[in-house]
């Protein structure tokens, strides 16, 4: 029987590996803290319709790459979630959460799943950390959502990204425009590739999303979305240009972002990476104010929020040197058994050491001395307790600073106060 190999599109993370994980996810937690954005998670999987409705039936999530099945007894299909900001609006619609606060804060840091075409930075399970700002969709509160984004790559130390940004006007701005997108288009059917020929008949819009180098004159000569924009339209559209400046975020107003979602209103916005190829998008986001009413909410609710994806981050990251020598932290102290019969003793110590808040390792493989040292230098140890008969009987041991080499003997409550790192600050 051949050994069994992980799926293609996933990928296992070990712990030399999370540790880089565990950086972004602290900035992430961090900086929600300071924006005052509270943690939500959702299920897995949701009733496809959910989707279907809120993605939108045209975009290639729902026609090409959603994993559906059909456990239900119902005979409904579930589908592992392509994407969070549905679900997150499911979950607020249907805890009626506008009822309880007009406004509501959310963050997630989750795991996604998508039929892609695997390779670096586009996975099958991948995962996403976002926001979803709820009861407010103002220039103000898309300006708060994208100084939460922009700080997030600022605290991780990334340089070089671009952030694009347009406006998609509401559903009439956006009627017209395909009708116009579509009257130009037309013409040149068939110098369309598949995809866009496609897109022409659905979605015109989809088009300007286009990566076809051989499009891109065609594209670029395509009317603007922002010519049919109302002039309340572009107002508010300045209006967040104008936070952004005075907040210092760095932008590039680009007429031909329409985003891959059908939810997009207004405000809609891209972040990308030069050290990702092609496959340049990092992140992004914007205004979703009809979601809502979409999914069975009655009415519309002002929302806006982004999402960015941690594998593609993490590329550019490692690209720009922000991950060398990053490792995991190593335990406190090592427990070093000289006697094969002490081991019992030994688990008793780091018993009390971890119960007094201090990180500790011991060795569970029954080797000599000399290993548990290479096993303790490996770890990255910062001391080493050392248990002889001797230690056993008079209750001092020896505890090594593995850096400056310095030993002395103590007793295990002296060790304790010695090492103790406070759980809480303040």
């Amino acid at each position: 029987m051949s050994q069994y190999q992980a799926v293609k599109g996933t990928k296992d993370v070990f712990p030399d590996e999370a540790v880089q994980w565990q950086l972004v996810e602290g900035v992430v937690r961090r900086l929600a803290g300071l924006y005052a954005f509270g943690e939500v998670r959702t299920p897995v999987f949701e009733y496809t319709e959910l989707f279907q409705r809120g993605i939108g039936a045209t975009t290639d999530i729902v026609g090409k790459e959603m994993f559906s099945f059909l456990p239900d007894p119902q005979g409904r299909s579930l589908t592992l979630r392509p994407e969070m900001t549905a679900g997150v609006m499911r979950a607020a619609l249907q805890r009626n959460l506008l009822s309880q606060a007009p406004l509501h804060k959310l963050f997630y840091i989750s795991d996604l799943f998508r039929k892609e075409r695997p390779q670096a930075g586009r996975q099958r399970q991948f995962t996403q950390f976002g926001a979803e700002l709820l009861g407010a969709s103002s220039p103000a509160a898309v300006a708060e959502v994208l100084s939460f984004m922009m700080g997030v790559f600022d605290a991780l130390g990334l340089t070089g990204l671009r952030l694009r940004i347009n406006t998609l006007g509401d559903l009439e701005d956006r009627a017209r425009y395909r009708d116009a997108l579509r009257a130009y288009f037309l013409p040149f059917a068939d110098e369309l590739d598949e995809s866009s020929k496609e897109r022409l008949e659905k979605n015109p819009l989809r088009i300007l999303d286009s990566k076809n180098p051989a499009l891109k004159e065609l594209i670029a000569a395509a009317p603007r979305l922002f010519d049919f924009v109302k002039a309340e339209g572009v107002a508010e559209f300045e209006e967040v240009l104008s936070l952004l400046r005075d907040r210092g975020v760095s932008y590039e107003v680009d007429h031909l972002l329409v985003r891959g979602l059908d939810y997009y209103c207004h405000t809609a916005f891209e972040v990308t990476s030069s050290e990702l190829g092609a496959q340049d998008a990092i992140g992004g986001g914007g205004r979703y104010d009809g979601l809502a009413r979409e999914l069975g909410g009655g009415k519309d609710m002002p929302a806006v929020g982004f999402a960015v994806g941690m594998e593609r981050l993490l590329i550019a990251m490692e690209k720009q040197g922000l991950l060398e020598g990053l490792k995991p932290v190593g335990p406190k102290v090592f427990v070093v058994v000289q006697q094969l019969e002490l081991s019992g003793h030994a688990m008793q110590v780091a018993f009390q050491l971890r119960r007094a808040g201090i990180s500790t390792e011991l060795d569970l493989a029954g080797r000599s001395m000399k290993a548990q040292m290479r096993e303790a230098n490996r770890l990255g140890a910062a001391y080493a307790l050392f248990i002889g008969q001797t230690e056993f009987e008079s209750g001092q041991y020896g505890l090594k600073n593995l850096v400056s080499s310095e030993q002395s003997t103590f007793t295990l409550d002296s060790i304790t106060e010695i090492l103790r790192e406070p759980l809480l600050c303040g």
